[in-house]
């Protein structure tokens, strides 16, 4: 999927915040009616991307021929504006799936508010059977201190370059050397200067709250070593290292490397611009019309081993599934090796496991542009699952659109207004 499909299918958070966080807690909806040891058929929802389609049929019917009494239907998340609109007004009516694997972080904390979500800690092996899978970096992805999702994949964001226009421009397209923010500016500027492109790089400067995980975001998880935008009931950014992402992509913005208004067309594929922020998504998405390669994003000092945003999208179970015994088996049954390979083979996305790349060696050697992300895999973070989650990053990108994009105010500013209103709203 290009960055155009990968942009709507985050849009859906803005609806849980319309209606799962408003269900206080836990009386506005989930069923409850659900048995944890109970048995029997259950039915699931996917997104509807091609190759993660053919991945559910694959494992179903796989499941499906052993299980006779415990047969597994799988469906796509209803058509609406939105995933996150589907699943919130299915909890609201008590008619949600047994599992749905396509969850975004951002969405957990209200639906656990709202009441409908399992908790898979509460099952004997199961928070056990989620850290042992994905490592000691999953607990980042509790609320209340437990596992209401399974860590399931990601896409960590990288920038992926046009090779054709840094080779025009002068730069090395197998080693661009724009590993810390004076090297990444010097080469945009290259870029633009000698006509290669019309601009360096192009993020998304459009006001919606979930922008910064693919410009600010991942540069500020980079410059810290992970740490997310919110820890401990408080705010992190208004620090150096914030102030020097700030900084970064303020100059990129006055000095006209990065343009203020947003793409009327797929720039990489338009030769507009030279790089975007990125997935292993892109692979496949661009492999008929752009070469390219990826590094990792810079950061102040051009670190040696780099963090991003994992942009990931997990697994949940609901409090309306009856069977939610069959629920959980099946839920592990799709998430074992062998399922968790041929997830890797049909999509290009990175399974949430510890040793990803030696555990399928074969075909990163096979594939070897994937081998970055598998790589990138083992220093990611994701946003935090937080109540007000949309409010908080609505804050953010208003303040950073104001002083950053648009040079309305100074990046201390954003820095320090963004941190009192989001203070405000995640402070206990």
């Amino acid at each position: 999927m290009k960055k155009t499909t990968r942009t709507l299918a985050v849009i859906g958070v803005v609806a849980l915040l319309a209606a799962g966080c408003s269900g206080g807690d836990g009386g506005d909806g989930g069923g409850g009616g659900g048995d944890a040891a109970g048995t029997g058929p259950v039915t699931i929802w996917t997104s509807n991307n091609e190759a993660e389609l053919a991945w559910a049929t694959a494992v179903v019917d796989a499941w499906n021929a052993e299980h006779p009494d415990e047969q597994v239907t799988a469906q796509e998340i209803p058509a609406g504006a939105s995933s996150e609109e589907a699943i919130t007004a299915a909890i609201t009516a008590g008619t949600a799936p047994c599992l749905v694997y396509n969850i975004a972080n951002a969405a957990v904390s209200g639906w656990v508010r709202q009441g409908g979500l399992v908790n898979l800690s509460e099952f004997e092996d199961g928070a056990s059977y989620i850290e042992d899978r994905g490592g000691e970096n999953v607990a980042s992805y509790q609320t209340d201190g437990a596992y209401y999702q399974l860590p399931w994949k990601s896409n960590p964001v990288m920038v992926m370059y046009n090779k054709t226009v840094f080779a025009a421009a002068g730069l090395d397209p197998e080693n661009p050397g724009m590993a810390t923010f004076d090297e990444f500016l010097d080469g945009s500027r290259q870029i633009v200067s000698s006509g290669a492109a019309a601009s360096a790089i192009w993020p998304s400067p459009t006001s919606e709250f979930y922008q910064p995980w693919f410009d600010f975001y991942p540069l500020y998880l980079a410059e810290t070593g992970g740490t997310m935008l919110v820890e401990d009931g408080a705010s992190t950014f208004n620090t150096d290292e914030g102030r020097a992402v700030g900084e970064f992509w303020a100059t990129m913005y006055s000095e006209g490397l990065s343009p203020q208004e947003a793409s009327t067309d797929d720039a990489m594929s338009a030769g507009t611009t030279a790089m975007q922020l990125a997935g292993p998504w892109a692979i496949a998405s661009y492999a008929d019309s752009v070469d390219v390669g990826f590094m990792p994003v810079p950061t102040s000092g051009g670190a040696d081993e780099v963090f991003t945003f994992a942009d990931s999208k997990n697994i949940s179970m609901f409090t309306s599934c009856e069977n939610q015994g069959t629920a959980w088996e099946f839920l592990k049954f799709t998430t074992s090796e062998e399922n968790d390979g041929l997830l890797l083979e049909n999509t290009g996305q990175m399974p949430i496991r510890t040793d990803l790349a030696t555990t399928f060696s074969d075909y990163f050697a096979a594939n070897p542009m994937y081998e970055a992300f598998a790589s990138q895999t083992e220093r990611v973070a994701d946003v935090p699952s937080i109540d007000n989650s949309v409010e908080v990053w609505q804050v953010f990108r208003d303040e950073y659109s104001s002083a950053v994009i648009f040079g309305s105010q100074s990046v201390d500013d954003f820095l320090t207004n963004a941190e009192t209103e989001i203070n405000g709203l995640v402070g206990d």
